[in-house]
């Protein structure tokens, strides 16, 4: 998977951003009323859970809207949830890309009066530090269920046999 995206500090990322720590990737939009909101304010919980174990995680927002989710907006909406919590977006090309890599979708929906909304993939994809995919956490997964996958995952950190 190869693309290239910006932070919400204006820093140039993409996948090998996420190597030598777990990560959490989840994608979204800031216009988004429910499930996005819900998911951030979710992942906040599993963070706090985690308590110190949280700064050993790279957790990553992906807008799917770049047209409407500036770096500004992006920073701002991902601010009002767990600090830990970073921003990426791209150009809508390098968003396929990413969205394609990461095998999750979405697509824009016209709505009412002529502006429109996003349906998207709404699980958390769980990485290890060395890139491979673990696990998703579903949307409303119970968070007793899910605080338990990121540890397993974070327990794995230096110890290959894992």
């Amino acid at each position: 998977m190869a693309f290239q995206m910006t932070d919400q500090d204006g820093e140039t990322v993409g996948p090998a951003t996420l190597l030598g720590s777990p990560s959490l990737v989840f994608f979204g939009f800031t216009y988004c009323p429910d499930v996005c909101p819900t998911t951030l304010s979710d992942i906040s919980g599993w963070l706090d859970d985690l308590s110190d174990e949280a700064a050993q995680l790279k957790v990553i927002f992906i807008t799917i809207d770049p047209a409407r989710d500036s770096g500004t907006a992006l920073a701002d909406y991902v601010g009002s949830f767990h600090p830990a919590i970073q921003g990426w977006s791209g150009t809508p090309e390098e968003t396929e890309r990413a969205v394609a890599g990461f095998r999750a979708s979405y697509e824009k929906v016209a709505i009412e009066d002529g502006d429109y909304t996003m349906n998207h993939t709404a699980s958390v994809f769980l990485f290890a530090a060395d890139g491979q995919f673990v696990t998703t956490v579903d949307y409303h997964e119970p968070r007793e269920f899910a605080v338990p996958k990121i540890r397993r995952v974070l327990e794995t950190i230096g110890d290959p046999a894992k």
